[in-house]
């Protein structure tokens, strides 16, 4: 469950990887894998993240009538798939950010209590009444039919912080705090697609092709694409479907591709099928221009899968503005995420996901700590008046005051010897912030409203 948020690709690559999607030791970056422990100490004892100081710190926090609060506890929910996907990314995150925060001193004084309600890819629904039951809030988590509780969760007005959003539904729901892209409403990859379309491969525009997994989800993410490439000057000259239930052998499809000149390919599916897909063009002595593998890819994983081919297929991934993990040799902050979890998750990988789930972890916390009265109100609105949330350093400034697509993204490519930074001229630091943006003409679905369950704002305690 990859691309976060991060748009309907993620549902399709659970639909059609389902247990094989990342997880456990397969999961992460060879950055994290061989990071260096010497600063692993003074990382994790500090109560600083990066730029932002005094996240978690001692208190004197007295006893509340919100719900999931204590004197000394503030409980809080994790969405995951894990039942299905045996996926634990965001329970990692959960653990160890929250262990790190308690060793600070919690919340001012009070400690956080994360709990995992596994969703089962397909039961979003119970578990997020579980949540409604017992939780302060949702933080740092995410299932990918997302929409399927976002209701039930504006009924029980409970805040969510996902580390990833999926569905049209739940993508700028109310009381859902991102903190970063994707926007309602908004193509996600305005900037990608015009480094792809116009600098780096321009001769590429006018023979673009897609190919996505046969699930119901992908209807809506193909014309979504055709409509997005379309607006920024391309043009989808190829549109395919492969089996839910797998392929035996790519080479027709390859050979389509081929034969039809294909120079820019929009992978809309599981990491492992695209890895088989390009063996298949490597075979056929045929290389796009591009291949978008998208951020389900960026790990080893998809490196060893896709093996030799590396050398001959261009593949790159956005990265919604989040540091890539390779770069925390320079990254102070990404190096931090990797010495917590060689702290208190020593057997787990950072992945790209973890990263966003800080992220939101870290949004949560700030604003919870910033509450003379810790209630959900007070969390909510300390949250979203953030104009420029870096995380410390995880990303790129983003506002959450704006309904507006940030303009800066950040570009990986995969080579045979890893994943590494795209060559997409980055002009603040790891990131280029010159992204258009391209709000969809058709109609796609609206993300759900309190008013939609005969709620507001003013019934938020």
């Amino acid at each position: 469950m990859r691309r976060l948020l991060i748009g309907a690709v993620t549902v399709t690559a659970v639909l059609l990887a389902g247990c094989s999607t990342r997880s456990g030791d397969d999961t992460g970056s060879d950055a994290a894998h061989n990071a260096s422990p010497t600063a692993s100490g003074s990382a994790a004892s500090s109560a600083d993240f990066g730029t932002l100081k005094n996240v978690c710190r001692p208190g004197t926090a007295k006893s509340s009538t919100a719900q999931g609060v204590t004197a000394d506890k503030i409980q809080v929910g994790v969405m995951s798939d894990i039942g299905f996907t045996k996926n634990s990314e965001f329970p990692d995150a959960a653990k160890v950010f929250t262990s790190w925060c308690n060793d600070a001193g919690g919340i001012n004084g009070r400690k956080l209590v994360a709990v995992t309600h596994d969703s089962k890819l397909t039961q979003v629904r119970q578990a997020v009444l579980e949540a409604c039951k017992s939780d302060f809030a949702l933080v740092g988590g995410g299932s990918a039919l997302d929409s399927l509780g976002v209701q039930d969760r504006l009924k029980c007005l409970l805040p969510n912080y996902p580390g990833q959003s999926s569905q049209i539904g739940a993508i700028g729901s109310d009381l859902q705090v991102m903190a970063s892209q994707p926007v309602a409403g908004y193509f996600q990859y305005a900037g990608y697609y015009t480094w792809l379309l116009k600098d780096k491969y321009p001769d590429s525009a006018k023979k673009v092709g897609i190919i996505a997994g046969d699930a119901p989800v992908t209807k809506v993410m193909v014309a979504q694409f055709k409509e997005a490439v379309a607006g920024l000057g391309g043009t989808v000259s190829y549109n395919d479907l492969y089996p839910a239930a797998g392929v035996s052998d790519w080479t027709p499809y390859a050979q389509s591709i081929k034969n039809r000149g294909v120079k820019g390919l929009v992978f809309l599916g599981d990491f492992a099928s695209l890895a088989k897909l390009e063996q298949a063009l490597t075979n056929i002595g045929y290389t796009p221009d591009w291949i978008d593998a998208n951020s389900n890819a960026y790990g080893p994983a998809f490196l060893q899968l896709a093996g030799t081919a590396l050398a001959k297929q261009h593949n790159y991934a956005e990265l919604f503005a989040t540091a890539p993990l390779e770069s925390a040799a320079s990254n102070p902050a990404t190096r931090q995420v990797i010495d917590l979890y060689k702290k208190y998750a020593p057997d787990k990988q950072v992945t790209y996901p973890a990263l966003r789930a800080f992220s939101a972890w870290l949004l949560f916390a700030t604003a919870a700590r910033d509450c003379a009265t810790l209630t959900r109100t007070c969390v909510y609105d300390n949250a979203v008046k953030n104009t420029d949330w870096t995380a410390g350093g995880l990303q790129a400034p983003f506002d959450l005051t704006s309904k507006e697509p940030p303009k800066c993204y950040s570009i990986v490519e995969a080579t045979a010897k890893g994943w590494q930074a795209a060559d997409f001229q980055p002009d603040q630091g790891a990131y280029r912030c010159d992204a258009p943006a391209y709000k969809y003409k058709a109609d796609y679905g609206t993300p759900a409203t309190l008013a939609s369950v005969g709620k507001s704002m003013a019934d938020l305690k």
